[in-house]
């Protein structure tokens, strides 16, 4: 089992920035890849960013050059750098891993491939 752990939300004002993190504890060596997804009321999970196993990334095409994905791996913590808030990016903001391994960035968008999820946090981005 692996355990994930989000911590960072909070309430900013639109152009701020704010950094998420993500604590895995478990059995991370099984994990192949760590993402973070984003859910806003009455919408469905969305795809933010991916890391996989060697350092590769990917951002939706929305995100990019606004959020940023990164992994401290001494400490076991993958971080989503956001910058340049917008009101809707308002969310709740779960991380999530893959034990599969694969870099198809088809299987990284979908959620219910996802073994493990974290409770989420709570970003409220205010104009």
């Amino acid at each position: 089992q692996v355990q994930l752990v989000e911590s960072g939300g909070g309430l900013v004002q639109a152009g701020e920035s704010l950094r998420l993190s993500c604590t895995a504890s478990g059995r991370t060596l099984s994990v192949y890849a760590m993402a973070w997804f984003r859910q806003a009321p009455g919408k469905e999970r969305e795809f933010v960013a991916i890391r996989w196993s060697g350092g590769i990334t990917y951002c939706a095409d929305s995100m990019k050059g606004r959020f940023t994905i990164s992994r401290d791996s001494a400490k076991n913590v993958v971080y989503l750098q956001m910058s340049s808030l917008k009101p809707e990016d308002t969310a709740v903001y779960y991380c999530a891993a893959d034990t599969a391994a694969s870099r198809s960035v088809a299987r990284a968008v979908t959620p219910w491939v996802y073994d493990y999820w974290g409770q989420g946090t709570q970003v409220t981005v205010s104009s």
